[in-house]
């Protein structure tokens, strides 16, 4: 728990919980589907390891997530409590929609961008077999530049390193212009149309690729004049 506001208001006693950093996007991480702690910790890339399991037993402590033992590891799962964060959570990312104005460069996260895309894929439509996307952000620390998502009928993966399969298809994007597109303020023909992605594969593949991908949640909120 952070600390007291000393008040009896039941705001102020959930923000000793809530407030603290990174809890809530903890929770956003759970809520969006995320259990074991490798994967809640890839939706929050500059979040240290240290840090990420203090706030998962905070979390625990508080009746909030529930800690299952899963093989060798765990899972954390939320409880009703935890639930209960659902429409919080949703309400204060349409807020952010509508109020929290423009991306600075810093924000621009391309691990949190490929998770995020990863989730929502519709594999559904990706071909039979093996799929293999790969996304060079040239504008990004060279360190961040190349992503591969690999992709099957049965679900996607996301390396950070070559894992070794041939390329399908090849996306060259600036990293803001993609985040835009994710995020539902531009559509990828576009951002195509102004030299901001440019996809390279089979033409088959280039046309289809952009109903692969799905975009956030909050997509759809309107947008302020």
């Amino acid at each position: 728990m952070g600390a007291s506001y000393y008040q009896f208001c039941p705001v102020a006693k959930a923000m000793e919980l809530l407030d603290e950093r990174w809890t809530l996007l903890i929770i956003r991480e759970l809520l969006s589907g995320s259990e074991h702690f490798n994967e809640v910790r890839r939706g929050v890339p500059r979040m240290s390891p240290t840090l990420l399991s203090k706030r998962l037993n905070q979390l625990v402590r508080a009746g909030v997530v529930d800690k299952r033992a899963d093989g060798n590891g765990a899972r954390y799962v939320l409880t009703a409590a935890g639930e209960e964060l659902r429409p919080v959570v949703g309400a204060l990312a349409v807020w952010g929609v509508h109020w929290a104005g423009e991306l600075g460069d810093r924000d621009l996260d391309p691990k949190l961008l490929m998770w995020d895309m990863r989730r929502n894929i519709d594999c559904g439509g990706v071909p039979d077999g093996r799929t293999v996307v790969l996304f060079v952000f040239p504008d990004a620390p060279a360190r961040d530049r190349r992503w591969w998502l690999v992709l099957d009928p049965g679900g996607a993966d996301v390396c950070d390193v070559d894992p070794g399969y041939e390329v399908s298809v090849t996306v060259t994007a600036d990293l803001r212009q993609m985040i835009l597109i994710w995020r539902g303020d531009i559509g990828w023909l576009d951002a195509m149309r102004a030299g901001a992605v440019e996809i390279q594969g089979p033409e088959t593949l280039r046309r289809a690729l952009p109903g692969w991908f799905g975009t956030s949640p909050f997509a759809e909120v309107s947008r302020p004049a």
